[in-house]
């Protein structure tokens, strides 16, 4: 990330390469709603992501939860210009109450992750993991649905001259 951006112009550039990349979060049709440095969200409309029961079906509920959480590591490694593939090496996912509209899903390192040992751990291992906390707010205020994951960054090989 250059010294003049944004933590929110990252995740717009972000976003744009998960639309290129993921045709899924084109189809759900995913949006930044803000990062800021910390905390990364995302959020989508229920038209397209509505199951039979007229709420929001749960594979986009777990759809936004994971990218989120990709994200957040994914935007912690480029603003230290880091070259990492990024991918979940587990996850559980609770579903808690049913969601009627638009919704977001909130995605930060969990409590006890430590960004600091999962840098020094790349730089010595050329690999790291992290746990990250994410959850989709509900309606009165307690999340509707909740996902604790694990993501692992490796860096790739540095291409041959």
């Amino acid at each position: 990330m250059n010294s003049i951006d944004t933590p929110d112009a990252a995740a717009q550039t972000l976003v744009a390469f998960i639309h290129d990349g993921i045709p899924l979060a084109r189809a759900m049709a995913l949006e930044l709603d803000s990062y800021d440095g910390e905390r990364l969200l995302l959020r989508c409309p229920l038209a397209p992501n509505i199951n039979d029961k007229g709420c929001a079906f749960g594979g986009s509920l777990t759809s936004l939860m994971t990218l989120a959480g990709w994200g957040l590591v994914e935007l912690a490694l480029r603003q230290r210009g880091e070259d990492c593939d990024v991918y979940v090496g587990e996850s559980t996912v609770r579903y808690l109450s049913p969601v009627w509209s638009d919704f977001q899903a909130e995605a930060q390192a969990a409590e006890g992750a430590n960004w600091t040992t999962f840098f020094a751990t790349l730089a010595a291992r050329g690999r790291a993991r992290i746990e990250v906390s994410c959850q989709v707010p509900g309606e009165t205020g307690k999340p509707a649905a909740t996902l604790a994951a694990q993501f692992v960054a490796k860096r790739r090989a540095a291409a041959a001259e």
